[in-house]
């Protein structure tokens, strides 16, 4: 590592499940400098730049401290469903090394063209909405993992059910959210645009194991799903069950009008 090449920061951030994308496009652009991809936008400073995403993640290639605040609180204006502690990512990286590679959290780069540093943002963008996809998943499944142990243990599951239905819809809307928004983790239309870049995202999104987290993400999905199913299941069972209780109640309530009629 030479010397005479300096040290600079890359800071990743998920600010919200996404943003207003149009809106904020037309305020950035009348506000800052600002270039238009297709699903980003590259704000340019006099240190660096920031690649904005629609679905909420920013990434911020040596921009100091008080222009990342400057856009975060720009950026918190159009956010949909904001997170209450948005998640980070952080690298390292040097320009005008011999060649692009990523090891140890420290990045490589032969040029930061702002189309290079476009490429190894949308890694990092699908890498930290992964993170926070993960996240909502494993919460999920955490704050149900006490049903099928109840199930098991008794039977049974001791809620009512509207409880029970309040606790499938918070599965279903978990997994729907990442469902509709998987199409996230594939590559990028950018590329469709400018292959000649697709290596420089291949290299980052291998590094950040995308693909193989997708996958474990996915069978977490399963979870949820097969814990969907099972209320669905009890629900159906409860429900079965007072009918049944209801139509004993009926013949025993007919039986004794038949019996109170002989008597009397």
């Amino acid at each position: 590592m030479s010397n005479n090449r300096a040290i600079k920061h890359c800071l990743t951030v998920c600010l919200a499940q996404s943003f207003r994308f149009a809106e904020l496009r037309e305020k950035l652009l009348g506000s800052a400098r600002t270039q238009v991809f297709r699903n980003a936008l590259i704000v340019d400073y006099k240190t660096g730049c920031s690649a904005v995403f629609s679905y909420g993640v920013v990434v911020h290639w040596s921009v100091n401290l008080d222009d990342r605040q400057s856009l975060r609180e720009t950026l918190l204006g159009y956010a949909v469903k904001p997170e209450p502690e948005p998640q980070e990512d952080n690298f390292s990286y040097e320009v005008g090394c011999p060649q692009d590679r990523i090891q140890h959290d420290h990045i490589e780069l032969q040029s930061d063209d702002v189309k290079v540093l476009l490429a190894l943002s949308h890694a990092m963008a699908q890498s930290i909405k992964l993170a926070a996809f993960e996240g909502h998943a494993i919460d999920t499944i955490r704050a149900t993992a006490h049903l099928p142990r109840a199930l098991a243990r008794d039977g049974i599951i001791k809620l009512n059910r509207k409880a029970m239905a309040k606790i499938r819809g918070q599965l279903f809307l978990t997994k729907s959210d990442i469902i509709l928004n998987y199409d996230l983790l594939d590559i990028p239309e950018f590329f469709w645009e400018h292959p000649e870049y697709q290596n420089m995202y291949s290299m980052a999104a291998n590094y950040l194991e995308i693909s193989p987290r997708t996958e474990v993400l996915s069978k977490k999905l399963e979870t949820i799903h097969e814990l969907l199913e099972m209320l669905a299941d009890e629900q159906k069972h409860q429900h079965s069950s007072a009918l049944e209780w209801i139509i004993i109640w009926l013949i025993a309530v007919e039986i004794l009008m038949s019996l109170l009629d002989k008597l009397f």
